[in-house]
């Protein structure tokens, strides 16, 4: 499918499916189109509708299929940041954080992941439920400030203040750290933990967490 992404520092995806191509996206995610599409609305299975929910996406999803050719459908990012367009294949499924899912094609399965580690999800800033990209297809995720990508090989790590981190692939695990020293912890500013992701894979990085871009939005308006 033939997609773009333009504008800043509110992007917008804008995709051009051929007839008979279906799109999956949150419910109101939706910015403008064109006339001839079909709109379904699903909740997918009790399981996975709760699931969603719960890790901070919509309840329900709108399946938008082409019904001809020259067709397009955008999608508009709810905070300033970036949109990132991710090819998911069987082998390499992906881990965001919540609230990313912007909108996919038909082959991309939004589900529920849970941190293994109790640590990680406590005090790790991304909290015990993250979501997980399946399948294959495009995906696209809207992730707040700028976004900054690291290939890390076997064993490598990176130190993340909490909350930054956007999305990473499956194979990449997560963890914590402690700052340490009182002091550290108490005047540093970092907070008491940061999140430490060990390769391999590839790491996204936002550069404010969801949080602040929700502060700062509704300080604007």
């Amino acid at each position: 499918m033939r997609y773009e992404i333009k504008g800043e520092p509110l992007p917008v995806v804008i995709c051009y499916p051929v007839s008979g191509e279906k799109i999956i996206t949150e419910s109101g995610a939706m910015s403008w189109r064109s006339q001839d599409f079909k709109m379904e609305t699903k909740a997918g299975g009790i399981g996975k509708a709760f699931g969603r929910m719960f890790s901070g996406e919509s309840l329900f999803q709108n399946i938008y299929t082409a019904n001809s050719d020259g067709q397009f459908i955008a999608f508009a990012s709810s905070f300033p940041g970036a949109i990132k367009a991710i090819e998911v294949t069987p082998d390499k499924p992906i881990i965001c954080q919540k609230t990313a899912f912007l909108a996919a094609e038909e082959g991309v399965e939004l589900s529920v992941h849970l941190q293994k580690k109790v640590g990680a999800g406590l005090f790790g800033g991304e909290g015990f439920i993250m979501n997980k990209l399946s399948g294959r297809g495009i995906a696209f995720v809207e992730l707040d400030g700028s976004v900054y990508d690291y290939d890390l090989k076997a064993g490598e790590q990176l130190v993340i203040s909490t909350g930054n981190l956007a999305y990473c692939d499956a194979t990449v695990d997560i963890g914590i750290q402690s700052v340490g020293g009182v002091k550290n912890a108490l005047f540093g500013g970092e907070g008491i933990f940061n999140t430490v992701v060990t390769g391999p894979g590839h790491v996204v990085i936002q550069s404010i967490t969801a949080l602040e871009a929700r502060m700062q939005s509704g300080a604007n308006q």
